[in-house]
């Protein structure tokens, strides 16, 4: 069986690859270490078996044996061996030569343009190889798809040139091993057999590939294909340089032309195609033991819109973290994309756009769906599988977690994964500032899922803090939408979310003057909308003004730390969504916080693995916001920062971790007994750490 992210057997030398040599290929791995190879197709699945004697033919019936040596630890059982097969070769000394030379790259040069060029240098070397190799093969050859049908269902993977053009000596022709199957459903970037420009494609591809933030992306997204244990090596050690590159702001423009620089699927796609078959389909990917699954319908991709079946890179960027910063194994994580269509005319007339090509499904076309692949899941993977939903536009995001919410174990990190890493920072600002949360005025650019969700939690913080009633405490938060500030007058008009926030107000122009907010948050998506008008007026009401500026990506936010700390006289405490510079404002460096959800849900799902959760609570959230505040000391207030620096993410996503599964035992909600005497090691021991051995 073939596994799509190259993840199940990178190191496993019982799969014959294209790229070894017959010696290398017959070379028998220890005996502890269990491979599987194909064999045979029988009753359209794929039988597997051993190097040793049995045959397992049932797909659940896979052994579980763990080599002791392993190096890499914690993390999801390796019920694969994925670790294990390089227990011959402990150590690639080419890659861990590459691991040191970008190490030293990054520290030993103040000036980081060192980076920058080499990095470039690297990339174009890269693709002219592509261009040179790929000119020299016959067009039947240049396709080299593999298509692995089932019924509807197909995986296409389309090999790059650099692969293709050394599995046959040059000159050679086999049409029949490399053209695609005949009449097959998939139709990715043209490559259906019977229509597409192959040359014309890659000449459009390299072009656009080329561009420099898609560069940056494209660079560790080949690395991590190739070789997943240096991936998560490099970004591990080096998160605070490389975690706008895997994640946002880059993901952002990467998704916007993902059809375009799409090579091979890192992830599971399942469309209204396969309705009445989407357990069918899960099976068919190879992975087991799934723990956490991202999930997203593509229809709010950031602050960027309806991108479709584009919006892939969000679940694979997102579960990419979810092994660097929370540990999780990433053979236990499974990125998928539900494909109901898209709104965007732009891609439904784009020539590479990957997904289908029909406006988006709604009503009970949808729902049906998303019920039959939420009773699949649960089916196929058991009751404590994370489900985390991703970038779902509002009025299917809230109504998903609201029907889901107490049947499954379900999280939306737009809706309460925003609104924890934000309240977090605000406890960090009252706790250095003084007061408290109940002492101060909200008021919200944006009524969407994050504005809306952070409010929530703001108001249970409130509640909890002072006993106050729940209802009382959403007196103190005020939101504005696209039609201006919400109030009872429009209660009739307002989606179901948005009416508890309808308080009683005349309807004014002016809101910063009338409302007089101590702190004002955008969750808006619209760019420049916290004018230097907006800003003056804050820092003529409050000494010290709290601006959370946190759309993304870096274009959509409402405004800059520069202009932040500028338009303030340096009196702001400022944060926001994507990553900014530091300010120099009058002698004094200002480090600008960002707000990014990677703070919290890589531990707050580590710690629902850990204890074995199968609901989230309100009170979950509170708690890793709570915890996540904790790391903040006085020095890092003094420098402007109301959350921790990221070079610690590890610790801070077991502390997290740590402190969301004590909640869940407390609740008891956790099944997985008896509860670890010490939550903070045991969350430690279970991270998976990519390591290689020294050697002489």
């Amino acid at each position: 069986m073939f596994s799509l992210n190259r993840s199940a057997f990178l190191n496993n030398k019982g799969l014959s690859s294209p790229l070894r040599t017959t010696d290398q290929r017959s070379r028998r791995l220890p005996a502890k270490v269990v491979t599987f190879s194909v064999s045979k197709r029988e009753n359209g699945s794929l039988v597997m078996e051993t190097n040793s004697s049995p045959t397992f033919t049932d797909r659940d019936s896979y052994a579980e044996v763990v080599d002791s040596k392993t190096d890499v630890s914690g993390g999801a059982q390796d019920v694969y061996g994925e670790d294990t097969a390089t227990e011959d070769q402990p150590v690639t000394p080419w890659a861990l030569s590459v691991a040191r030379f970008i190490r030293m790259v990054l520290f030993s040069f103040a000036n980081k343009e060192w980076f920058i060029i080499l990095l470039l240098i690297r990339i174009n070397t890269f693709f002219m190889l592509q261009w040179v190799f790929f000119v020299e093969r016959s067009s039947s050859q240049q396709r080299a798809c593999l298509h692995l049908q089932r019924e509807k269902f197909t995986l296409l993977a389309w090999s790059s040139p650099p692969y293709s053009c050394f599995t046959r000596p040059p000159g050679e022709e086999d049409d029949a091993q490399y053209s695609p199957v005949p009449n097959s459903p998939a139709k990715v970037h043209g490559h259906d057999g019977s229509s597409g420009n192959i040359p014309t494609i890659y000449s459009h591809k390299l072009k656009i590939i080329c561009e420099l933030i898609i560069s940056f992306y494209l660079f560790p997204s080949v690395s991590q294909e190739r070789n997943q244990r240096l991936f998560y090596k490099l970004l591990i050690e080096n998160v605070e340089e490389l975690l706008p590159v895997v994640y946002t702001p880059t993901v952002g423009e990467a998704c916007q032309k993902y059809g375009s620089i799409y090579g091979r699927p890192q992830g599971l796609f399942i469309s209204l195609n396969d309705k009445g078959k989407v357990l069918e389909v899960l099976r068919n990917w190879p992975e087991k033991n799934i723990q956490v699954i991202v999930v997203t319908d593509g229809e709010r991709i950031l602050g960027l819109g309806d991108l479709g079946c584009q919006g892939m890179g969000i679940p694979v960027g997102k579960l990419s973290l979810y092994t660097a910063l929370g540990g999780v194994r990433p053979s236990a994580c499974l990125p998928i994309t539900i494909d109901v269509g898209t709104n965007n005319e732009n891609l439904l007339n784009d020539e590479f756009y990957i997904g289908l090509r029909r406006k988006r499904a709604t009503g009970q076309e949808y729902a049906e769906l998303l019920h039959e692949f939420m009773t699949a899941v649960k089916q196929n993977y058991g009751e404590k599988i994370l489900i985390q939903f991703e970038d779902f536009a509002n009025h299917n995001a809230f109504d998903l977690l609201e029907k889901y919410g107490t049947t499954h174990l379900v999280f939306n990190d737009d809706i309460q994964g925003t609104a924890s890493v934000v309240l977090s920072g605000l406890i960090s600002a009252m706790k250095f500032s003084g007061g408290s949360l109940a002492d101060h005025k909200f008021l919200f650019l944006g009524a969407g899922e994050a504005g809306t969700g952070i409010a929530e939690l703001i108001a249970l913080e409130i509640s909890k803090q002072t006993n106050m009633p729940v209802e009382e405490a959403r007196k103190k938060v005020w939101l504005v939408d696209s039609k201006g500030l919400i109030v009872s007058s429009r209660l009739e008009s307002l989606q179901h979310f948005k009416k508890p926030w309808a308080h009683e107000h005349e309807p004014v122009k002016g809101l910063v003057d009338q409302i007089k907010p101590t702190i004002l948050i955008g969750t808006s998506g619209q760019g420049q909308t916290f004018t230097k008008e907006v800003v003056e007026a804050m820092t003529s009401l409050n000494e010290k003004p709290i601006i959370l500026a946190l759309s993304n990506p870096t274009s959509q936010s409402e405004c800059t730390a520069e202009e932040a700390y500028t338009w303030s006289q340096g009196r702001a405490i400022f944060a926001s969504g994507s990553p900014f510079d530091p300010v120099e404002y009058e002698g004094k460096v200002f480090m600008p916080g960002q707000a990014n959800n990677a703070y919290i849900f890589p531990g707050f799902g580590l710690g629902l693995i850990m204890s074995g959760a199968i609901r989230v609570h309100d009170d979950m959230l509170l708690a890793a916001a709570e915890a996540l505040s904790s790391q903040v000391t006085q020095e890092h207030f003094d420098k402007g920062l109301i959350y921790p620096p990221f070079r610690n993410i590890r610790k801070i996503s077991a502390h997290i971790a740590a402190n969301v599964a004590a909640k869940a035992y407390e609740l008891g909600l956790a099944t997985r007994l008896p509860q670890p005497k010490d939550l903070a090691k045991y969350a430690e021991s279970c991270m998976y750490s990519p390591a290689y051995r020294n050697y002489r």
